[in-house]
């Protein structure tokens, strides 16, 4: 029987709020092409979505999650009929769950929520926002309204991403200075 992991609360868009949405997780020895899908808002294994598509696509209610070692260019061409897109992290030092919201975002123009679920900790929140994420299920074992804080623990970003187009020395204006003065003043 398949795990349907109901979180109560998640920030969304930098607040906390009802989650609606369940996550389904294949359990072990479990085939995606034979697992029943329960009624309601659910976020599918993308191994799930692939094998069930034909009978998938008709739902109104449906996310996709990606595990970390899955490419975004599985959705190509259909990625904005997701009302929500998860994104795996598996333990808190596999990044590549980075890689794949940025190319959601930033290649295949995903305008859809973009959760990071799994093992995510306050530390990573700012830098998850920056390439695409704007939903955050943290660990359950975590306090969440200490999680929303990370979202707000750098005031200034040096180099481009998702969030921001411009790097700083690009956005940052500069004042003509007499040569007698560091070369460095104003950054």
């Amino acid at each position: 029987m398949p795990n349907l992991i109901s979180n109560q609360h998640i920030i969304k868009n930098r607040t906390v709020v009802n989650d609606d949405w369940d996550l389904l997780r294949l359990a072990e020895g479990e085939s995606p092409h034979d697992i029943a899908l329960p009624a309601g808002k659910v976020i599918v294994p993308l191994k799930v979505w692939e094998a069930q598509r034909a009978v998938l696509q008709s739902r109104a209610e449906l996310g996709v999650w990606f595990a970390s070692d899955e490419r975004p260019e599985a959705l190509k061409g259909s990625v904005n009929q997701f009302a929500v897109i998860a994104v795996d992290f598996p333990k808190f030092v596999d990044g590549r769950g980075y890689s794949i919201a940025y190319n959601l975002r930033a290649r295949l123009g995903y305008t859809g929520q973009l959760r990071a679920v799994g093992d995510v900790l306050r530390d990573q929140l700012f830098y998850m926002q920056r390439v695409g994420f704007d939903a955050f299920a943290p660990r359950a074992d975590r306090n969440i309204h200490d999680a929303l804080k990370g979202l707000t623990d750098f005031s200034e970003t040096y180099q481009t991403s998702w969030d921001q187009k411009n790097p700083l020395f690009r956005r940052h204006v500069r004042i003509a200075q007499p040569p007698e003065v560091d070369i460095g003043y104003g950054i």
